[in-house]
């Protein structure tokens, strides 16, 4: 035994007899962090690689999804490492305006306070000190999950580098004239005081009302249709379509405006349906986006009647009250004057509300700045469509298309204090001054600054190459932009991707931000139904780590990635993922302790047995299927691929096949030893992306070698055998098929069996100790006298199964299944054959029956089979 080996037995022996991840996980991963494992040299000569993490907001902590984009980001970029790219994983968190200003807005209601008590500067002032406190939780488990991020380049929006590049593309967009200032229909949210993008709307079926009101006296009059009857309050016309002959006498003319002392005009627009209800629709330019179109159509003034709470400013007996208040006093003020012509209610229809406080949103005429999209959004679409940009899977560009291609300007300003406020200065005499970084604030009396922020996703939309150092060309941005991989969650296509693809190509001269969009599913508990805080379904992915280990919540979250599918998971998932991690231990320590070793070159092929080339050239048919699902993100089919070659191929076929040659020791038991270890040496590299944990810890006690982060990628060798195959599936039949009528007669696995194997003539004939060993068969022996005989594979193998079985007993239970196998299938007929049943049966009930049909008749086939194989009494 050579020094080495004897050191490699040593650490051996070392390896606890069960795998502890709790033990394992931290410790490790403070290691890879401490060694520089993770951190990029953007002067390496390497060929980089480049994934910019999706910023988590502050105020978050890891839930399944960020698990399971994070696991799919962490086994890409560490398989890239491996490979010899200089690869970079970049962290960071996003500021998240409103949801942080209301953590803190919250903390201060808690003491009595408000915002305005303590001023701006002050409240922004609170919330750094929040953030440095509570925010960034999510980072702490990151490192849990084992994320191989860049720590060294963590980056937060609101930093001073990100910070310099949200002040420097506004200017440039607004001195190209693609950001303007306008009064229009905007999102509000009564609850955050802000506004908010139609896509941070959330729309829901609500039970309301559709109340029927008559406008107008006699024949001069219409009746329209409102489920926000306080709106009214505003109407500054009746819209009817120009072709509707029930309401030309009525166009250009003035009716009477109920609860009110205005008149207003009957307009002609096509965009009335005539067809749809009375075909006469109320109009509301301040409170409707549709109305208000309508509006600029036709001159007509927009009157806002509610205020940044929802409540109403209108002088008269609604004043002061809330919006909902107001709803339910009009419409009785309007029965008073007998104006109500219809009432329906519960009227279910399509409600939005505020997709962080979920408070139901208002549409709100309001002057805001804007982004004019239309140039950005075509240079976004043609990248995908010329190919410089990838979207995966396909057919998920149409949604892309769908986005891009009648995206509506972009608005960018929120009534918030913690953000990047807009770099807007206005003069004493209508001056209107847009400031770089590098620009001097305007001094002097009258000067002030736009109070708003931007919307949390402008800064987001330039994270590929603001964290990268943009707009200074630094080293960084010279060697990663353009990022080679996005990968995020289809549902935010146009939060987040689009912007970037905007941003991205308008900075960076035509440069795409990346190169290849991976597109996930959700993940949904193990039913199919989304997970949310507000049902019992909801995991802490922390919860399952504590109880399983990082690498079965890794592994059950790859297991199940099919491109843009979405993800079910449940936890007897991650239970069976973490007994995949134990096999992994528990068959690799016994390896190791039974000669497995990478010592020496791997032998000739001529030296090693057929089980020996069969693995080896299974392992390299496993290396170029795992290379060829990586590049398709088929991260369920490699991770399957996976499970199988380790589990089934081998631990459970080449291990035990090779037992015999191990205790027999020799040349041969030295040739499958290092063959052993070739395979565990290449298995462990290719699941290390996946389960880092668990193989780097297997794997430097196998090789010796410091860490599986820095180690290479294994490569096909090219290496086939078919025949030896072809020989090993004949092992496996044989095996199978034997084991198969064993558990059939009731034999314990363990249970010995005398058996003669005929195996002349086959290939088999050089597997029999092994095939003995694995079925538990005994030479024969004197007074042999075979009971059952299975043909299979070209061979014959003939049992004793005397005294090894009750044999009366047995008859016994097989006849009464075939009794009850027999009786269920003359159920199944009966009724299939009942013409009155068929005529009345839905189509599912008789399928099923059909299915019992079926199986009944597979139990008794099988059921005689087995009783003819039995012995006779």
């Amino acid at each position: 035994m050579t020094e080495n080996t004897q050191q490699q037995t040593a650490a051996t022996t070392e390896l606890p007899t069960q795998y502890t991840p709790a033990e394992v996980e931290g410790p490790l991963y403070e290691r890879w962090v401490e060694r520089g494992y993770f951190e990029a040299d953007a002067k390496s000569e390497k060929p980089p690689y480049t994934i910019v993490i999706p910023p988590p907001n502050v105020t978050g902590s890891l839930h399944l999804g960020h698990a399971f984009q994070h696991t799919l980001m962490d086994a890409l970029v560490r398989r890239k490492r491996m490979q010899g790219f200089e690869a970079l994983w970049l962290p960071g968190m996003d500021h998240a305006g409103i949801a942080t200003q209301n953590k803190v807005e919250q903390q201060l209601a808690e003491e009595g306070k408000s915002r305005h008590d303590l001023g701006r500067e002050e409240f922004v002032e609170r919330v750094w000190q929040w953030k440095e406190e509570y925010g960034g939780r999510i980072l702490g488990q990151m490192r849990r999950l084992g994320d191989g991020v860049d720590w060294s380049r963590e980056r937060f929006t609101m930093d001073e580098g990100l910070s310099r590049a949200v002040q420097t593309i506004f200017k440039k967009l607004y001195d190209d004239e693609l950001i303007y200032r306008a009064e229009r229909i905007i999102n509000w949210c009564p609850r955050c005081l802000t506004a908010i993008s139609d896509i941070e709307v959330e729309y829901q079926e609500d039970a309301g009302e559709l109340v029927s009101i008559r406008y107008g006296e006699g024949e001069e009059s219409l009746v329209v249709a409102t489920t926000r009857a306080e709106t009214m309050l505003g109407d500054t016309a009746v819209a009817v379509h120009p072709d509707d002959e029930r309401y030309k006498h009525l166009v250009g003319k003035q009716i009477k405006l109920p609860l009110t002392d205005r008149t207003i005009p009957v307009v002609a627009d096509t965009h009335v349906d005539p067809e749809f209800g009375t075909g006469a629709v109320k109009v509301t330019p301040a409170h409707d986006p549709n109305d208000f179109a309508i509006g600029q159509r036709h001159d007509l003034p927009s009157l806002s009647v509610m205020d940044e709470h929802g409540v109403i400013t209108v002088h008269g007996p609604f004043l002061g009250l809330d919006r909902f208040e107001a709803r339910s006093a009009i419409v009785g003020a309007l029965k008073e004057q007998g104006r109500i012509v219809a009432e329906k209610r519960p009227y279910m229809h399509s409600v939005g509300h505020c997709s962080r406080c979920k408070t139901t949103v208002e549409p709100r005429l309001s002057m805001q700045w804007w982004v004019k999209v239309g140039p950005l959004a075509q240079q976004a679409g043609d990248a995908v469509r010329d190919g410089r940009v990838k979207i995966h899977p396909e057919d998920m560009s149409r949604r892309y298309f769908d986005w891009v291609d009648n995206m509506h300007d972009w608005c960018i300003s929120r009534q918030l204090w913690w953000g990047h406020r807009i770099p807007i200065w206005y003069g004493p005499n209508g001056e209107v001054v847009c400031l770089g970084p590098d620009d001097e604030a305007p001094t002097g009396e009258g000067w002030t600054q736009d109070p708003d922020v931007l919307d949390t996703w402008f800064s987001s939309g330039l994270w590929p190459f603001s964290t990268l150092g943009w707009p200074e060309k630094t080293p960084d941005l010279e060697k990663f932009y353009s990022t080679d991989v996005l990968l995020t969650g289809h549902d935010i296509i146009f939060f987040w991707v689009a912007r970037m693809m905007m941003f991205g190509l308008y900075a960076m001269d035509g440069q795409v931000p990346f190169t290849t969009i991976a597109l996930t599913g959700l993940v949904r508990d193990e039913f199919g139904k989304k997970m949310s805080k507000s049902n019992p379904n909801a995991v802490d992915p922390l919860d399952w780590m504590d109880a399983y280990g990082s690498d079965a919540v890794r592994f059950t979250l790859a297991k199940g990635a099919n491109p843009g599918a979405d993800v079910p998971i449940g936890e007897d998932w991650v239970q069976a993922s973490r007994n995949f991690a134990n096999k992994i231990w528990n068959a690799t320590r016994f390896a190791m302790m039974n000669g497995a070793t990478i010592e020496g070159p791997l032998p000739d092929a001529s030296q090693m047995s057929a089980t020996d080339r069969w693995i080896l050239s299974r392992l390299n048919e496993t290396v170029a299927q795992v290379d060829a699902y990586y590049e398709d993100f088929q991260f369920a089919k490699l991770s399957e691929s996976l499970y199988h070659f380790a589990w089934d191929e081998v631990f459970a076929w080449y291990v035990e096949l090779s037992k015999t040659t191990f205790f027999a020791g020799g040349e041969q038991a030295k040739v499958s030893g290092r063959v052993l270890g070739e395979v565990l040496d290449v298995m462990l590299r290719l699941l290390h992306p996946i389960v880092p944990f668990v193989t780097d810890t297997l794997w430097t006690t196998l090789t010796g070698g410091e860490s599986l982060v820095i180690a290479d990628w294994p490569k096909d060798s090219g290496f086939r055998d078919k025949a030896a195959e072809e020989e090993i599936e004949l092992v496996q039949r044989l095996v199978t098929e034997v084991r198969r009528f064993r558990k059939e007669q009731g034999l314990q696995d363990a249970q010995k069996v005398p058996a003669r194997l005929e195996l002349a003539g086959t290939a088999l004939v050089a597997h029999e100790a092994a095939i003995r060993q694995l079925l538990r068969l005994q030479s024969e022996g004197e007074g042999f006298a075979a009971t059952a005989s299975l043909p299979v594979a070209g061979a014959t193998v003939s049992l004793d199964l005397s005294g090894t079985i009750d044999v009366a007993a047995e008859r016994k239970r097989l006849a009464k299944d075939l009794a009850a196998a027999e009786k269920e299938k003359a159920q199944a007929e009966g009724k299939l054959g009942n013409e009155a049943f068929l005529a009345k049966a839905p189509d599912n009930v008789v399928d099923k029956i059909r299915t019992r049909l079926a199986k009944a008749e597979e139990d008794i086939a099988r059921i005689q089979a087995q009783l003819e194989r039995l012995p006779q009494a």
